[in-house]
């Protein structure tokens, strides 16, 4: 069920204790139009602009607190915001939900790319996570050890003594006593899920749009199959397609009108984006080996992955332009190289070029090197970076 209104209205009149769980991201108070025109010329829109923060607390205070009466006494309410209003919201959902019905402070955590704000990047969003009461649904998820866990020791039962200190358990003839059986390690409060990029299928061009995946967590962890989900600001509809992936029912609520046409378009034929980064992993993405990477970081370089031209930019510009570099491969000739560098730094409008020659058999003396383009040996190199290290573990010592 889709309807357009103001939440508030939709609230009041919803019975008590029919709901499970609610999702919302209302207005964050970032003083902005918030505008986007998707790919077929439709342009969504809508004001996040307050007279005062006075104004903005006391608008989400009455709603949250119709929120907590829609709830099933098994319920639970995620609300999402950034750090325009996240503390002064937090204090509304303490008084509404009570402090004893905090559960989690759920860190959204994405790559951004760099502006010129003086000052820290903002690379997270939050999601507060409250209950109705401590008789609350929850279904915890586990995933995988990290490559840094010994799980040999982690499925042996450990005791502490009386100084407080931990070590194995051992039963009365000496053998290791072994622990119960193990699921993974439980779901934390920090999520990395990347941004939609902007070719993402399932983008739809709404400005506030959150990706799928991400709305997929809050539902499995605080819902089963066939509750019901409210999403009071449901924008272009994301928690009520994910819920319908999942089958849950939903509600969703929204005074624009373009808004909720969106939202009906989207659940009449679901997409879902799959991230590679969470389907393989970052290392994935890493594709230069150890000895490559000690060379680019001695030359200060900023390290491009998944690049037959690049392997990485000097972090300084000159005559205004980047100077990529490369790393010759133990697969191509020196020619070869020379052609994919000076294509690639083409392309990027560098200044000049760095190749780093790694096979010095197979140089042909009579191939022409582009005038900006400057050879190194990396034997030369290598020497370098082996004495650095040396020089480290002296210091150490």
């Amino acid at each position: 069920m889709i309807i357009c209104d103001d939440c508030l209205n939709v609230l009041k009149k919803i019975e008590s204790d029919t709901i499970d769980m609610v999702y919302l991201d209302p207005p964050f108070f970032s003083q902005k139009v918030q505008c986007m025109k998707a790919s077929n010329g439709v342009e969504y829109k809508f004001s996040d602009i307050w007279e005062n923060k006075g104004e903005y607390l006391k608008y989400m205070k009455f709603r949250i607190q119709e929120i907590k009466k829609a709830l099933k006494k098994t319920g639970s309410i995620f609300l999402h915001c950034d750090n325009s209003a996240s503390h002064n919201l937090r204090i509304i959902l303490d008084e509404v939900f009570g402090e004893e019905n905090f559960r989690s402070e759920i860190i959204w955590t994405y790559k951004r790319w760099s502006n010129a704000k003086k000052g820290l990047m903002p690379g997270h969003q939050t999601i507060f996570f409250y209950s109705k009461t401590s008789d609350f649904k929850f279904n915890t998820i586990y995933h995988e050890y990290s490559p840094t866990t010994n799980i040999d020791q982690i499925l042996q039962e450990r005791i502490r003594n009386g100084n407080g200190k931990v070590s194995y358990k051992y039963d009365e003839i000496g053998n290791i006593v072994l622990a119960k059986e193990k699921k993974g390690v439980p779901m934390s409060d920090v999520w990395e899920i990347p941004f939609l990029n902007p070719k993402a299928k399932e983008r739809t061009g709404y400005p506030t749009q959150k990706p799928i995946e991400l709305l997929e967590k809050i539902i499995e962890i605080s819902t089963n199959e066939g509750d019901c989900i409210l999403d009071p600001f449901c924008g272009s509809g994301t928690a009520l397609v994910a819920a319908k992936m999942l089958n849950r029912r939903y509600i969703g609520i929204d005074k624009s009108p373009s808004a909720v046409e969106l939202c009906h378009q989207r659940l009449e034929a679901p997409i879902k984006t799959e991230s590679r980064l969470l389907r393989v992993g970052a290392d994935a993405y890493r594709t230069k080996t150890d000895e490559e990477l000690a060379i680019l970081n001695m030359l200060e370089c900023d390290v491009v992955q998944r690049n037959k031209g690049i392997d990485g930019f000097l972090k300084k510009f000159y005559l205004g332009a980047p100077v990529a570099v490369k790393i010759q491969k133990p697969y191509e000739s020196f020619a070869e190289a020379i052609d994919l560098l000076n294509h690639a730094g083409k392309r990027k409008k560098c200044s000049f070029t760095v190749l780093i020659r790694t096979l010095e058999g197979l140089v042909d003396s009579e191939i022409l090197v582009p005038s900006n383009m400057i050879v190194l040996d990396e034997l030369k190199l290598q020497l370098g970076v082996k004495l650095s290290k040396y020089d480290k573990k002296i210091m150490q010592r």
